[in-house]
């Protein structure tokens, strides 16, 4: 299992200049204090000189997504301000910049991030140091790929991860790989039109499900539209 922190030093608030891509720092509030996020300018970033994101199936449209601060992510993060840590194994997928997988570790959570885009480690990295945190466990996770490694765990949570219509399909089949047979499952969606297709799969898995909607972006954000989804294997005799 590898940790962010030991994958190269730099300096957070200085880029280095042969960065190919442009890049902001930004405070983000309503977490349960300040988190200081690097994160792409917008998205007209590209660049992948050696096929390493087109390998993982990344088009150069979808290439910068993961360096975005999505709305999304500001809600799953303030979901993980009142759970019940306890002993749990978390893992957070698609964590792009990683802000609910900070507001874990923050609060001493046992949490492992994942993505499957190449610098999604590189940019975790990077926001670790700019707020001070020790070493995260990061593992890189491609839902149609099988990843032994990975293991399982007591929750899994992600954010706006149902933007496209194949994720359905191997989204639950790699939730159900990686699930305790207990285990619990929290998904923020902006209503994307996938939401249904996936907890059907879901529901064909053996997971119960319950959605709750959200209106407010935390802290002073502004609206939002979505729902917090949350699904439990249910327990056969």
């Amino acid at each position: 299992m590898s940790q962010a922190p030991a994958r190269g030093l730099a300096n957070p608030a200085t880029p280095a200049p042969s960065i190919p891509y442009r890049l902001k720092f930004e405070t983000i509030r309503g977490c349960g204090g300040d988190i200081q996020l690097r994160s792409l300018l917008d998205r007209q970033q590209f660049y992948d000189p050696l096929g390493e994101a087109e390998r993982e199936g990344i088009s150069c449209a979808a290439w910068p997504i993961f360096g975005l601060l999505w709305p999304s992510s500001r809600v799953l993060a303030h979901v993980m301000l009142t759970l019940e840590l306890g002993g749990k194994r978390i893992l957070e997928l698609g964590c792009g910049l990683g802000l609910a997988s900070l507001v874990v570790h923050r609060r001493g959570g046992n949490i492992t991030a994942s993505d499957c885009h190449p610098l999604a480690a590189d940019f975790l990295l990077e926001n670790l140091k700019l707020n001070h945190l020790p070493a995260m466990k990061y593992q890189t996770g491609n839902w149609s790929r099988h990843n032994p490694l990975l293991g399982r765990f007591d929750l899994i949570i992600g954010s706006d991860v149902l933007y496209d219509r194949g994720q359905p399909q191997a989204l639950s089949q790699f939730i159900d790989l990686h699930a305790q047979p207990d285990g619990e499952v929290l998904i923020v969606d902006p209503d994307r039109g996938n939401r249904v297709s996936f907890s059907r799969k879901m529901d064909s898995l053996g997971y119960s499900h319950t959605e709750t909607r959200i209106a407010m972006l935390p802290g002073a954000g502004g609206p939002y539209k979505g729902r917090l989804l949350r699904y439990l294997k249910v327990k056969t005799l």
